[in-house]
């Protein structure tokens, strides 16, 4: 159970009930959303997540994206994390279990795991062989994506939000890597 009130919109005014109601119109409400409904400042804060999901899809493609945040979900221990994108994993029609990673994706593996054990200790051979497929620039998007994700997982995680209705069924799947 959560440590945290999940809000419903009849619980909401101003700013929360706006950005409710704006999620409501686009079926997107999460128990991570009604998690930081409580406060419309961070909400903001933590949304931005889906402008740098958008750039780092256009940097890596989809595919890769959710094998890379996958691997922090997973590395990080966030079990609401992990099965949203195991459930992205198996609607890309893909075996979470199996998964056959080219060389670019294995890197972004590599990567995940790597700065969520310890960012001050990511290898400069990893480094060197992420710079043979991606510009500096992209490694910003890259990085920059990987922090906001693994804030994520932390907020999930601190506050034991509630997996959501639709995982329920893949529950069993989260496998921790830590």
């Amino acid at each position: 159970m959560a440590r945290i009130k999940l809000v419903e919109l009849e619980e909401t005014t101003g700013a929360e009930r706006e950005r409710y109601e704006e999620l409501a119109g686009r079926n997107a409400v999460t128990n991570m959303k009604k998690g930081l409904l409580n406060d419309a400042a961070t909400y903001d804060a933590f949304m931005a997540w889906y402008t740098s999901w958008n750039r780092l899809v256009e940097v890596v493609g989809e595919e890769a994206a959710i094998f890379y945040a996958h691997s922090i979900s997973t590395t990080n221990s966030c079990q609401l994390c992990s099965l949203f994108f195991i459930s992205d994993i198996k609607g890309l029609g893909l075996d979470p279990n199996n998964l056959n990673p080219d060389e670019k994706e294995q890197l972004l593996i590599e990567l995940g795991h790597q700065i969520v054990k310890d960012p001050t200790a990511v290898s400069d051979d990893l480094f060197d062989r992420l710079k043979k497929h991606f510009t500096d620039a992209e490694l910003v998007v890259i990085v920059g994506f990987g922090g906001q994700m693994i804030a994520t997982n932390n907020f999930n995680s601190v506050f034991k939000i509630d997996v959501d209705q639709r995982l329920l069924p893949i529950i069993n799947e989260f496998k921790p890597q830590t």
